[in-house]
Order: structure tokens, then sequence, then C-alpha cells
């Protein structure tokens, strides 16, 4: 029962051993700076007798391919060895999925025709995932392979949610529309907290909230995503650590005709140069908070703007569900920033939400419940793991169906 995540970036690679059998993790590790003479691999597994194992190698990795014959010599000289149970199936992170894919697919030669189709929607994300799997595949020969989709926990949302105000041309044939992201971990988050509260996760509306250097908002009816801020890239919505969220498209005119920016480099900027970054030079929330304490002007404006956009999609979302069961804080902000969930909850309680200051700074990692006794909407911190999620989905897969996908 032993299933393998990769999770490859542009120039990383991470990835983590599930024994499915008892949910724990045999291994885990992160080969970083791909391309350069110095990437370094660092490795981590338990041992047979329960002990720990830490490795690190650093060396020249030219490219994926060379980097997963790395991890793979790895994991075969410590949980992969002859005498280890053998894997079961590999799952894949994708970032984006399309219009074609609504569930996590087993790979073969067409799947990966149709994900290189998909490049052009993220370009920063889908090629180096493809390039993970192309060598994973000559990596581990035989074993069964998935790829879970970041975009497919949002495939339910309704044509009025998803569809932009543009001629209709640019959906049909460009495939412009509101996809969404963060759906591994909201689809993780959902079942977490109805457990918490001790009900089906059909019978909850949640507005869920993943914040990290990548933030969105989620509005969920009945497990069922049915509104989410990321759109056609995961650059709209909320202010993040790096990218711009909303924004006026006519900006992006603006800024064309008078720089000598070009297309690309703008888009770059907007990527991976704005947001908490460009609004005060820092995009580590834990710094900004330091210096807003200490009276820095960008980085309490900068705090300012993040809590407000986060606020507004709250707003929203109740709009959107009519009746909300409770608010879900997940993501590396969401779960460990006390202050962004105060200061987000401050001023809703003419919505029914009502933060409990005590619980929320006593939160422990393990996520509780943090609204105060009177609070008609639940207030909860959800720890997600995104990568737990892909090794279910792909054991679910891998025992579910052994049938190809065809691209419509």
């Amino acid at each position: 029962m032993n299933i393998l995540v990769f999770n490859s970036g542009s120039s990383s690679i991470k990835y983590r051993l599930f024994d499915m059998s008892r949910v724990s993790v045999i291994a885990s590790g992160v080969l970083q700076r791909i391309g350069e003479s110095d990437a370094s691999l660092v490795h981590k597994s338990v041992l047979a007798d329960g002990s720990h194992q830490s490795i690190t190698r650093s060396q020249q990795i030219s490219d994926h391919r060379q980097g997963m014959q790395q991890i793979n010599a790895v994991l075969q000289q410590t949980s992969l060895r002859r005498d280890s149970p053998p894997l079961r199936g590999i799952g894949h992170r994708m970032a984006h999925g399309g219009s074609m894919f609504h569930h996590p697919t087993r790979i073969d030669a067409s799947v990966l025709d149709a994900i290189r189709q998909l490049g052009d929607l993220a370009p920063l994300h889908n090629p180096a995932s493809v390039a993970g799997i192309e060598q994973a595949l000559a990596a581990f020969p035989g074993v069964a392979q998935v790829v879970v989709f970041d975009t497919a926990f949002h495939q339910t949302l309704p044509p009025h949610a998803y569809r932009y105000a543009v001629p209709r041309d640019f959906a049909h044939r460009l495939h412009v529309r509101r996809y969404g992201f963060h759906g591994t971990s909201y689809q993780y988050v959902t079942r977490q907290a109805a457990r918490r509260l001790g009900r089906s996760s059909t019978s909850l509306n949640l507005i869920a909230l993943h914040l990290g250097n990548g933030s969105s908002a989620a509005a969920i009816r009945g497990g069922i995503s049915v509104d989410t801020s990321m759109g056609m890239t995961p650059m709209a919505g909320l202010v993040m650590g790096t990218r711009c969220g909303d924004l006026d498209p006519a900006v992006v005119f603006h800024l064309l005709r008078h720089t000598d920016l070009t297309p690309d480099r703008l888009e770059a900027i907007l990527n991976r140069d704005s947001g908490l970054l460009g609004l005060c030079g820092h995009n580590d929330m834990r710094e900004i908070l330091e210096l807003a304490a200490a009276g820095d002007d960008d980085a309490q404006q900068a705090f300012e703007v993040y809590v407000y956009a986060i606020k507004k999609y709250i707003g929203a979302y109740y709009a959107v569900l009519g009746r909300v069961d409770a608010v879900l804080f997940t993501g590396g902000i969401g779960e460990n920033s006390a202050p962004i969930r105060w200061r987000v909850c401050q001023g809703l309680q003419g919505l029914g939400i009502v933060l409990d200051p005590d619980r929320n700074d006593a939160c422990p990692p393990t996520g509780g419940s943090v609204h105060a006794a009177n609070s008609p909407v639940a207030v909860l911190v959800e720890p997600t793991d995104e990568q737990l999620e892909i090794a279910e989905q792909t054991l679910q897969t891998i025992q579910g169906s052994d049938a190809s996908f065809t691209p419509p």
C-alpha cells in the first residue's frame, strides 16, 4: 500500500512516500536548484526499527531527468529496498487541468498529450510537472501513476460563476474562463472540517480561506465548490505573497503603453514582484507583522490591504451561499497566524462570525475551533495536507479503474 507523491516545480522536486495501510509517512525529501551547480537533495526516512535517517547530497543536477534518477537512487537505498513492500502507485500534482480533467486520472500517452496542450494556461507550473511525470515514468517502469489536478475540485462551478463577460469565441476557442486552484487542499480540509464538526460534508456550507504565499478563497456548498477567487490562472483573487490578485485589466494596458516592459516581463512582475512584496518589499507575513508592529508604514498598509481583500471575499461568498456554517482557515498563514485570523474576522459579528481571542491565540498546530461560544458561525483552523490527499486520490484511482483517459 505504499504510494509515492511527487510535486515538480521549475527548479525543484518535492516528494513524500506514504504507507497508506497506516496512513503514515515513510520518507520525504526535496531536491532544489535543479539546473545549478549546487543542487541539493535533502531526504528523510523512517527505518524499520522506528529510527530516523537523514541524507543530504549536493552536486550539479542538470535537469529533471537527472534529478529523478538521484531521488530514485536514494529511495532504493533507504525506503524502497528489495526487502520493502513494492510501490502500489505514484501520484503527481498538476496545477492546471483545464476543462478536460474533472478527476484524478491514470497516466498514459493520451493523458500526457492532453496535459501538454494545456501548457499555455499554466506556463509557470504545468511544463515542470510534465517533465517530472516523464522522468518518473522512466525511473519507475511498471508502477501505476496518477495525476491529480489543483483545478479539478472547482470543475463543479456553475457557468454563471466560471464565465467571464468576454466574447464567446474567447471562451470556446481559447478556453478563457475561471478554473480556480488549491482544489486538492480544499478537498482535504472540507472533509477534515466535517469530521471536526461531527457532520457530513454534504450538509455543510463553508467559506474556506487557503492563505499562504499563494492565497485563495472558496465558497463550498454541501461539499461542492460553487465559486473561488483564483481565475484562469492563480494570479487573480486575494492579495498574495508576490502575486497582485484582482486587478483592473486596464492597468496592464496602461503599463504597456507607458513603460518599455514586454508582455512577458509584465506578466512576470505581476506574478513574482507584486502582492505583499510589491507593497512593502517583503512577502513573508511574519516579517511584515514584525515591521508593522514597529511602525513601518508600508508594512502596515500591506497588512491592511491583505486583510481587506479577504474580508471582501468573505462578504461576497456569504451572499453566494446564503447560509454559512463555518469559516475555515488553512495554508501556512491561515494555520499559523493568529493576528491575521483576528483581523480578518474583526467586524464580521453582523454576519454571525465571532472569534474568541484566547482560543485563537492558543490554537495548536493540529488546528481546532477558534470561535466564541455564542458565534452562530463556526471558525475553524484546519491544517492542510495536499500530499496526503494526492496519495489517497491516487490509491482510489488505481483501485477503482484502470481505464485510459480519452480527451473530448
